[in-house]
């Protein structure tokens, strides 16, 4: 659906909101000044603009930014937070307003909101959900493709000090979603460890907490070319972009995929452009598997660091490694559901599955979305089964306002900003959909 239709349902759910009683939609809640409805001006009894005239309207949506998070956050305030206002209650408010019989549209309207829980779990085993064969035969190709790689860099570069390979990523958390479409080959770099150290972001002139730089030790003891790795130093720092280029001239220019392809029996390619270095291994006639190849870092501390580019300033921040928090992401959230039997991890799926299938919100990742919903549960503690509509928005909201405020600290490192890749425009189209959403939670499992 395009951004205009969007706004344009957006619209019509506000004004039925209003109709109803319901208000979730007051307070000039828009996010972009562009969609706003264009219709003259009309005013209540009480003299107060309507939602069709917004006090935004014709503005610039960057010279009103503040003034639109004062309006969401007041917004927020009147918008449901549990799934009781989508309940079978919600129809008899509805024939009992007013005196006089409901209208056929506020039946229809209130009977399609009457369990948002079971359109979840409805939506989770229809589309969230990938079938155990698929998941089987996904994995067996990304195992082929990671024993050849093995093999030939083992053969290739005898003396390049890794450690074993292994894959990783949600393909094997059991938190792919949808399709199983990608996985993480995970390249264990061995560093000596007096003459590498590790200098976190926010330490530097760059100020990039989540960021890390590598750095040469000791050269006055151990002159260049004493550690393997000093050919991919770049003025004093292990750079990962160079790192990259190693990996991708044997990757991608000296292995024979082809070949390997028809023995095998997939069709495997490099895939170009990449932020990272990546394969595309189409397994059947209707099924392709992406498998990014990630030079690893484990330093001493513990942190686990990968080459994967910022987004926004790869190449002004070159050198700057990535921390990954992935593994003690999903551990933890993990750890939460077994202990109350809870549905984090199912709530996570379903707001995935939505990302993944809805393009307005391609931008959240997985990451975010643990942390947001790692975070909800440091004070919210119903996290049964039976409350995943509840929590599903909750979570919803909670997105909502850190988007407002253009921050969600990750839940390991608070000093970071899962949003810092992220432009100003990016993050007003996800709060505008998410916003929208908030009155009408179901249109996002309607997505195609």
């Amino acid at each position: 659906m395009g951004l205009a239709q969007r706004s344009t349902s957006c619209s019509l759910m506000q004004s039925w909101c209003w109709e109803s009683g319901e208000q979730p939609c007051s307070g000039s809640p828009h996010w972009r000044s562009k969609d706003a409805p264009s219709s003259p001006t009309k005013t209540n009894p009480s003299g107060r603009r309507s939602w069709e005239e917004p006090s935004w309207l014709g503005s610039s949506p960057r010279t009103l930014n503040h003034d639109m998070k004062q309006n969401v956050s007041r917004s927020l305030q009147t918008l449901p937070t549990s799934s009781s206002s989508f309940k079978p209650d919600a129809l008899h408010r509805v024939m009992g307003r007013g005196g006089g019989r409901p209208g056929k549209a506020e039946l229809q309207k209130a009977r399609m909101r009457l369990s948002l829980q079971e359109h979840l779990w409805a939506f989770f085993h229809e589309r969230v959900a990938i079938p155990s064969e698929e998941l089987a035969v996904a994995r067996r190709a990304a195992l082929d493709i990671c024993a050849e790689l093995r093999v030939f860099l083992h053969a290739k570069l005898p003396d390049m000090p890794l450690r074993e390979m292994y894959l990783s990523g949600s393909l094997y958390d059991d938190l792919q979603v949808v399709t199983a479409d990608h996985a993480q080959l995970m390249v264990p770099m061995i560093l000596e460890k007096n003459l590498w150290s590790s200098v976190p972001g926010e330490d530097t002139i760059m100020n990039l907490p989540g960021f890390w730089l590598v750095r040469r030790e000791n050269l006055e003891y151990f002159p260049r070319g004493s550690s393997y790795w000093d050919r991919c130093m770049v003025g004093g720092y292990l750079s990962p972009k160079s790192v990259l280029e190693v990996f991708e001239k044997l990757v991608a220019g000296s292995i024979n995929w082809p070949a390997i392809g028809s023995v095998l029996d997939y069709i495997i390619r490099p895939v170009v452009p990449s932020e990272t270095l990546a394969l595309e291994v189409q397994y059947e006639t209707d099924r392709r598997l992406y498998v990014d190849f990630l030079p690893l870092l484990v330093m001493e501390d513990g942190v686990s660091l990968i080459a994967k580019p910022h987004r926004l300033a790869a190449e002004r921040h070159e050198n700057l490694w990535r921390q990954s928090f992935r593994v003690a992401e999903t551990t933890k959230l993990r750890a939460l559901d077994q202990e109350d039997s809870g549905c984090r991890c199912a709530c996570l799926k379903v707001i995935k599955a939505v990302c993944k299938l809805n393009p307005a919100l391609a931008r959240l990742n997985a990451s975010q979305i643990s942390n947001a919903i790692l975070l909800l549960s440091e004070h919210e503690g119903n996290w049964t089964q039976e409350a995943l509509a509840d929590r599903f928005m909750q979570l919803l909201r909670a997105l909502v306002g850190h988007l407002e405020a253009g921050r969600l600290p990750c839940i390991l490192n608070p000093k970071v900003n899962l949003f810092c890749e992220l432009t100003p425009l990016e993050i007003d189209e996800l709060g505008y959909t998410l916003y929208c959403a908030l009155s009408d939670p179901e249109s996002l499992l309607r997505t195609v």
